[in-house]
């Protein structure tokens, strides 16, 4: 599975693919003081990344590959 939702925490393993997209938007929509951990992933669909952009939950670790961090977290983290 590569989103795993925990009790306030959200957390990307590997491929996370378009079809993760709702899921993640609904449950971001219900938690709205969610942290996402990201430490595991390597691909991100832009359709995932556009949900994170539009909740902007807290980043609790970037992920591990340094270019896929060094693409997301000027992105997630601006104003």
């Amino acid at each position: 599975m590569a989103v795993e939702y925990k009790k306030n925490l959200v957390v990307f393993h590997d491929v996370v693919g378009v079809e993760d997209a709702e899921a993640l938007l609904e449950w971001l929509q219900k938690k709205r003081t969610a942290k996402v951990d990201l430490s595991a992933c390597t691909h991100l669909h832009p359709a995932n990344l556009q949900v994170l952009m539009a909740s902007k939950p807290a980043v609790q670790a970037w992920p591990a590959d340094a270019p896929l961090r060094a693409w997301l977290e000027p992105i997630l983290t601006a104003p």
